[in-house]
């Protein structure tokens, strides 16, 4: 079983380059597309915690239901936020990459690098042409 767990949406291109980048380095990561399998509250509360991030930090506004659940009302407090992500998984920021050198929201996707103990094994080109990887395998 991997060591690396992907809460990943395959919908999303900053979560598939992350993913791509995991397997570039020799790793199969457990995948967990959390807008079908969300994680239950002691594990999102666990993730939060470990990230070392506010439960606000979490919260995706783009594409989501937050403007009209007013989530940006800032006396909200984190239950409340941690309960709008339970009913909405989509408000969820994505992807969280969790590896034993840590627990980290992949955004950029080039984040990942930080939480992966084995090196890239080739050159690395996100969706958008962007070089992270160069030829020698050396961040770009």
């Amino acid at each position: 079983m991997s060591q690396i767990t992907i809460y990943h949406n395959p919908e999303c291109g900053t979560s598939r380059n992350t993913l791509a980048l995991i397997r570039n380095s020799g790793e199969e990561p457990t995948v967990i597309e959390y807008l079908k399998t969300p994680p239950d509250r002691t594990t999102l509360i666990r993730l939060i915690k470990d990230m070392g991030i506010e439960v606000r930090a979490l919260l995706r506004i783009k594409g989501t239901p937050y403007e009209v659940l007013g989530l940006g009302d800032l006396s909200l407090a984190d239950d409340q936020l941690i309960d709008a992500m339970m009913t909405h998984p989509i408000l969820i920021n994505r992807p969280i990459v969790v590896t034993p050198l840590g627990a980290r929201l992949c955004r950029p996707s080039e984040a990942v690098l930080d939480l992966l103990s084995q090196e890239q094994r080739g050159s690395f080109v996100k969706e958008d042409g962007q070089v992270v990887i160069d030829d020698l395998g050396r961040k770009v």
